[in-house]
């Protein structure tokens, strides 16, 4: 079940928009395929990204993953809790999960990405 009020990437990541910030993290159907979580790379804060860029870098039992960017802005805030809990990704992906906030550059970005029944579609054509 993908939360709704958010928006979400064809890379599996999802973002919540307040104003100009935006809140980044990876979804439940991302932190499912990889398993367990046992390190996270976090950007540096005032970091500039570009959407469909890399923001931070994830390591599982499984691989090691790129988190790409939803929209475009500069990372004001990271989780600093995933550091040393990295498996927080597992628990709770869409709360206390998230990975990093940004100041978003072009709002209109968002407009570009999915809502939560298009990312469910989006998953079960990609599993098929």
């Amino acid at each position: 079940m993908n939360p709704e009020g958010i928006k979400y990437h064809r890379e599996h990541t999802w973002v919540k928009v307040s104003g100009k910030k935006a809140t980044v993290g990876i979804t439940n159907y991302a932190q499912e395929s990889l398993g367990d979580i046992v390190y996270i790379d976090l950007p540096e804060i005032d970091t500039v990204v570009e959407a469909n860029s890399e923001l931070a870098e994830i390591e599982s039992t499984k691989a090691t993953s790129s988190v790409i960017s939803p929209v475009s802005g500069t990372v004001i805030e990271v989780n600093d809790e995933l550091v040393e809990a990295p498996e927080i990704i597992n628990e709770d992906p869409y709360g206390k999960g998230w990975i990093a906030v940004l100041e978003i550059d072009n709002p209109s970005e968002v407009s570009d990405l999915m809502d939560a029944s298009e990312y469910e579609k989006y998953v079960e054509e990609e599993a098929e």
